[in-house]
Order: structure tokens, then C-alpha cells, then sequence
């Protein structure tokens, strides 16, 4: 909600797992298929974003 209306941050104390897996989230809930979220995260804030499988699966899962 606040994100619409104002600069909100996600962080995590790495920056890359959590913080790549809530991005990714954010992804697919602005229009970004499932499949396709991790590499967009990947691709605009870090290669090394979403590390473990089981945050792969469950961004893939995800809503």
C-alpha cells in the first residue's frame, strides 16, 4: 500500500536472498510472470539475487 504513494526499501542483512525473493514477489504482483521474476531481479539488481532453491520455488509459487 505504501509503495504506491511513497519510496519504500526491502533489505535483508546479505541483500541478496530475502531481499532478492521479496523483489521478485513485488515482481510478480506488477505484472511480471512467475517464471520469468527471478531473472528480472537478477537481470535489474543483482546476478546473485534469489540464492536458495527453496526462494526460487517460492517466488514460482507465489500469490
Amino acid at each position: 500500500m505504501r509503495a504506491r504513494t511513497e519510496r519504500v526499501e526491502v533489505a535483508c542483512a546479505g541483500g541478496y536472498g530475502r531481499t532478492g525473493t521479496a523483489l521478485a514477489c513485488l515482481a510478480v504482483l506488477d505484472g511480471i510472470p512467475n517464471r520469468e521474476a527471478v531473472a528480472y531481479v537478477r537481470k535489474h539488481y543483482a546476478a546473485r539475487a534469489v540464492e536458495m532453491p527453496w526462494q526460487r520455488r517460492f517466488v514460482s509459487r507465489f500469490r
